[in-house]
């Protein structure tokens, strides 16, 4: 049998190459010929006349269900998210920034499957002393969990082959002999994810695989490994806060709207099923400048301190800067609040913080910011048990969102006596009006009025 070769293939055009080139010559573009493997060709065979297909497509009705294993992971959080529990022979891909607790989690995981089953830990990145150090803080102990320090997957296949379950650490640090191109390139991260999908679906071997974000977020390496894997979780928070959230974003074997909250102590993470007041401060309604608001985050309700800071610029150029939420859209909702509202900060240096180090991407927190700014600028502070949530717009609209019902069920259960909301979601949420007080606003300088009367 042949032996097969490699070509370098532009990503953006398809212009296949023997070497690689800075500058593909049929589209221009600089830095986007790949490395790909290519098989020999399969030498002719002689057609016959009535050659049977080798597969024959069947009606719909006579397609049988197949029922899928799943496998607790001894972590009901993480059970949540792949939509309760892992499923043999699929592939995880667990990505999030460095020290977030990626590799922490799926040792316990592996521990907890080493218990009835057998478990390869496959550490490209780290010695198998540093990840028994790793065990024996947190408290793990099997002989089931294999330890393999190896960063060709060619010379780890078959120690696969002994093991029910695989966690690769990480996706960006093996490579295979198929290319030569070094690990963690595109081509390197794309080749070594189609060999580990043969191998997990004709064995039925699940693998847990770490994959590394840029500094933008997202996965590093080509899309195709995201579209390759069956589930996708982000591991999201900071690395100084003890709290983090595993979100689902590809899931084939349940929703990607499950969200789970873990906590980080010196004893491992461990997810937490009381979460209400996480992202609460003690002290909130004695300082001007915080608002809450009911943040959806997958399939979660939370209740968010939003805190924010101004102080009068000491250059010409007022200073803005914002954590968990959205840097720009802070832009615009000061532009609006002084445009529409006549509030003044121009010339003051603007702070806004999301309690907990949680991230909130919904547009629903756009009137809890309007809400602790206004705060912060007249020095008076919103009341401790009031909640607010809406979008706003350019011209000081308050616009309806969605769960508007399970945002004001969530402030009641948490003990909140008035909510600010939509007047377009008033209608859906009137069944809660003998429970607790809704005001509905319809635009940013009602609802300043509402909060802060006397001025």
């Amino acid at each position: 049998m042949a032996k097969a070769t490699t070509q370098f293939v532009c990503a953006e055009c398809g212009y296949a190459s023997p070497k690689w080139l800075g500058r593909c010559p049929d589209c221009g573009k600089f830095n986007t010929l790949a490395e790909e493997a290519v098989a020999p060709a399969a030498p002719a065979k002689q057609k016959s006349a009535f050659r049977a297909p080798s597969a024959r497509p069947l009606p719909l009705s006579q397609v049988k269900y197949e029922k899928f294993e799943r496998v607790s992971s001894g972590n009901s959080e993480l059970d949540v998210v792949l939509g309760g529990g892992i499923v043999r022979g699929s592939l995880v891909l667990v990505g999030g920034d460095p020290g977030v607790g990626k590799s922490t989690l799926l040792t316990q995981v592996a521990a907890h499957l080493a218990k009835q089953h057998k478990v390869l830990y496959l550490s490209a990145e780290e010695s198998c002393s540093q990840v028994k150090l790793r065990c024996e803080r947190l408290g793990l102990d099997s002989d089931n969990l294999l330890l393999l320090n190896e960063t060709c997957l060619d010379g780890a296949e078959e120690a696969f082959f002994e093991a029910e379950y695989v966690i690769i650490d990480s996706i960006q640090a093996v490579y295979t002999d198929a290319l030569s191109s070094a690990a963690g390139s595109v081509g390197q991260v794309r080749e070594c994810a189609s060999k580990l999908m043969r191998i997990a679906k004709a064995r039925g071997i699940t693998f847990f695989i770490v994959g590394h974000v840029t500094k933008e977020g997202t996965l590093a390496g080509p899309k195709v490994l995201e579209h390759i894997m069956d589930t996708v979780l982000y591991f999201e928070g900071e690395r100084t806060e003890n709290f983090k959230i595993l979100r689902a974003v590809k899931n084939r074997f349940g929703s990607v709207q499950e969200v789970g909250v873990f906590e980080m102590t010196g004893e491992g993470i461990y997810g937490l099923s009381d979460y209400s007041a996480l992202f609460l401060s003690d002290t909130r309604g004695e300082a001007a400048g915080a608002a809450v608001t009911p943040s959806e985050t997958g399939n979660r309700c939370m209740m968010v301190e939003l805190q924010t800071l101004m102080c009068k610029t000491a250059y010409g150029l007022p200073r803005r800067m914002a954590l968990g939420v959205d840097f720009n859209r802070l832009v615009v909702l000061i532009a609006v609040l002084e445009k529409r509202c006549s509030l003044a900060m121009g010339m003051q240096d603007v702070y806004l913080n999301a309690m907990g180090g949680i991230k909130l991407n919904e547009p629903s927190a756009d009137l809890a910011v309007c809400a602790a700014l206004a705060s912060a600028e007249r020095m008076i502070p919103v009341d401790k048990y009031t909640a607010v949530f809406g979008e706003v717009g350019l011209t000081g609209e308050v616009r309806g969102v969605n769960f508007a019902e399970k945002r004001v069920n969530e402030c009641l259960k948490m003990g909140f006596k008035r909510v600010l909301l939509p007047a377009k979601n008033m209608k859906a949420c009137e069944k809660f009006k003998d429970k607790i007080e809704l005001v509905p606003v319809s635009y940013v300088y009602q609802m300043i009025k509402t909060l802060f009367p006397k001025i």
